[in-house]
């Protein structure tokens, strides 16, 4: 970690506090594509069985992100001050290489738009942590998504 990402802001998933009210899938849907439509969420709510506990799949602009490295007309590009990686959908020729490398699924392919699609952080103000109601997405510094990442998941992310 450099001190350039001190105060880069990330999405930050408790699984302990996530009722599965879909709240966030909702109001992600609804802000970008005017719908009330799930699928079309920039995030998904997966129950995982063996865990007995709701994931969130989430794009954790990633330092290094491999969606960036595939893109072959650099459609995805990761803002280093902001930390944010973000898709111009205006160069995306639907080739899906992002789709397919992410190992967490944030982005997504939009049958109609013809064209992939997935977390632009809200311009700062991610609807999915406001509307969370039990708060179980939050936003949080980098460097403190990394810390509870590690203490939950183990060490070695790439987020």
């Amino acid at each position: 970690m450099s001190q350039r990402d001190d105060g880069q802001m990330v999405l930050l998933y408790d699984p302990d506090k996530c009722t599965g009210c879909r709240y966030c899938e909702i109001a992600c849907a609804f802000s970008h594509l005017g719908v009330l439509d799930v699928a079309k969420a920039n995030l998904k709510v997966v129950f995982d069985g063996t865990k007995n506990a709701f994931e969130v799949a989430h794009c954790l602009h990633c330092d290094e992100p491999i969606c960036a490295a595939v893109c072959p007309t650099e459609a995805i590009s990761k803002d280093e001050m902001t930390g944010l990686v973000t898709l111009n959908r205006l160069r995306c020729i639907g080739c899906k290489s992002c789709v397919h490398v992410c190992p967490i699924g944030a982005p997504w392919f939009h049958e109609v738009e013809g064209v992939a699609r997935k977390c632009d952080f809200c311009d700062g103000e991610p609807l999915c942590a406001r509307y969370c109601s039990p708060k179980a997405m939050t936003v949080a510094t980098r460097e403190e998504a990394r810390k509870k990442m590690e203490k939950r998941y183990g060490g070695g992310g790439n987020g």
